[in-house]
């Protein structure tokens, strides 16, 4: 263990001990700036909409899970069918709410 400390020391000082020549060099155009919210409202609206729709991706998929749960033990021959066509429901659902996250997010850095 202490080995291996001593290595990794010794590494993170090569880091620093290489990396310092290219730091200081001077010259060349600045970094450009991070987007700005311009608007407190649009990045809390733009939250607001990602939540609301995980939010309500969780609560759906919650749903058809516990209908699958239920009609299986209703009629345990059809637990094949019913399992596929709730993943597929799950699946499409959990598209919709990750559509509604990016939405969110590119209304919050866009505007």
């Amino acid at each position: 263990m202490r080995k291996a400390m001593q290595l990794a020391f010794v590494a993170i000082v090569t880091c620093f001990i290489v990396a310092a020549p290219a730091m200081a060099q001077e010259g060349g155009a600045p970094a450009p700036a991070a987007p700005v919210v311009k608007s407190f409202g649009v990045g809390l609206g733009a939250g607001i909409g990602a939540g609301l729709s995980v939010l309500g991706a969780g609560i759906g998929i919650g749903l058809i899970g516990s209908r699958t749960v239920e009609s299986v033990a209703r009629q345990p021959e059809v637990a094949g069918t019913v399992q596929g066509l709730m993943l597929i429901s799950a699946a499409l659902i959990e598209g919709l709410a990750f559509f509604g996250v990016i939405v969110g997010f590119l209304i919050m850095i866009l505007f």
